[in-house]
């Protein structure tokens, strides 16, 4: 009897080492707790994509479009564009845009027509452009074009379904303080104010109260640019930007999403260093106040994860970019906790979209590997 005990407590001993092991070599994102969700890798795109945009369509159907393939291809974007189907778990194709595009923007507009505009356009091609996506014809068609070529910008659906566009660079990279209203009756833009800086590489947030936050950007190139802590506010009814408060931290490539309490959450990004110069921080805009705050940190230090970040039906935010894991954000603690499962490597100018089903959808970005950038055509669930 004596030897059997033994042999039992000498078992669960080994156990517990083995456990204890487990514990401290588990990769970031792989806990045992499931409270925060986990990935899944799902179908992959027809092309590897980065810096694309991943669009939400009526249909729960997502438009995937444009974006480049890795390291050397910058200059060469795709105009190609694909579908995920979250009922087959699938991608299939969807046309073509009027000609590449990656760093563009796209927006789902009242009519459950999509617009797309601006971005890196390749050589000699016109960063002034912007398109149509109609999901009833599955064409992409020519629309009015912007009064300033521009890359690197945002835009923002407005209330009034009009489309706010902020920022950016033009063919020169300098970086633009104007700002432009795409209007869907007409098909046409306007310029509308001007902000206190020149942004690219900025944010643009829309308020409870219909106003827009644009926070941080910089202008000029590494290693001499500048990047700005400051940030201002876009009123619609009058057409001005006045300036809002000064972030904790001088951030562009970040990210930025409005919350439930109709505070904003901004995550991550760079300061002038860039690949040197990465945050873990994250703050919080008050609107009622015009302050900023900090709040987090992230597990890891993120950025270039602009469109890779999603308000979940719980009222939490999955960040899913820049990084090698993904993490939600809650609010009512402050806090950030990984979520299991990893993308295998940190992902640069991935996308995420919010599925119908409340599950998240994160596609493609590239790596920061020895052997370039090469990007991804992987595609990822998050289930909450």
């Amino acid at each position: 009897m004596q030897s059997r005990l033994a042999r039992t407590a000498s078992a669960s001993s080994l156990f517990l080492v083995a456990l204890f092991l487990v514990n401290c070599f588990r990769a970031p994102g792989t806990s045992a707790a499931s409270s925060t969700g986990s990935l899944r890798e799902t179908a992959r795109m027809h092309a590897p994509r980065a810096d694309h945009s991943s669009t939400p369509l009526p249909s729960g159907k997502v438009l995937i479009a444009g974006g480049f393939g890795g390291s050397g291809t910058e200059s060469h974007p795709f105009s190609t564009a694909e579908l995920y189907d979250p009922r087959s778990g699938s991608f299939e194709p969807a046309g073509g845009m009027t000609l590449g595009r990656s760093g563009h923007t796209a927006k789902l507009l009242k009519n459950g027509t999509v617009l797309i505009v601006g971005g890196w356009t390749g050589r000699g091609a016109s960063r002034r452009t912007a398109e149509i996506y109609d999901p009833a014809t599955g064409k992409f068609t020519p629309t009015g074009s912007l009064v300033v070529e521009r890359s690197g910008n945002t835009a923002t659906l407005l209330l009034n379904g009009k489309v706010l566009v902020t920022g950016g660079v033009d063919r020169s990279e300098n970086s633009l303080a104007s700002a432009e209203i795409y209007d869907p009756e007409t098909g046409a833009f306007s310029l509308t104010g001007t902000m206190s800086e020149p942004r690219g590489q900025h944010t643009a947030t829309i308020l409870k109260n219909g106003k827009v936050l644009v926070a941080g950007g910089g202008s000029g190139d590494y290693p001499s640019q500048t990047v700005y802590r400051s940030a201002d506010l876009y009123d619609p009814a009058t057409g001005k930007f006045t300036p809002t408060g000064q972030m904790t931290a001088c951030r562009h490539k970040h990210a930025a999403i409005l919350l439930p309490s109709g505070k904003v959450l901004i995550a991550g990004g760079s300061d002038n260093r860039d690949w040197h110069g990465e945050y873990s921080s994250a703050e919080l805009y008050d609107p009622a106040a015009g302050t900023f705050r900090a709040t987090g940190p992230m597990s890891t230090s993120r950025f270039k994860l602009p469109e890779a970040v999603v308000l979940l039906n719980s009222g939490k935010v999955l960040i899913a970019g820049g990084g090698r894991f993904a993490e939600v954000y809650d609010e009512s603690k402050g806090t950030f906790t990984p979520t299991q499962g990893t993308f295998g490597a940190s992902r640069f100018f991935a996308s995420a979209t919010l599925l119908p089903n409340g599950d998240a959808l994160i596609t493609g970005g590239y790596a920061h590997t020895g052997a370039g950038l090469p990007a991804t055509a992987a595609a990822w669930i998050y289930q909450p």
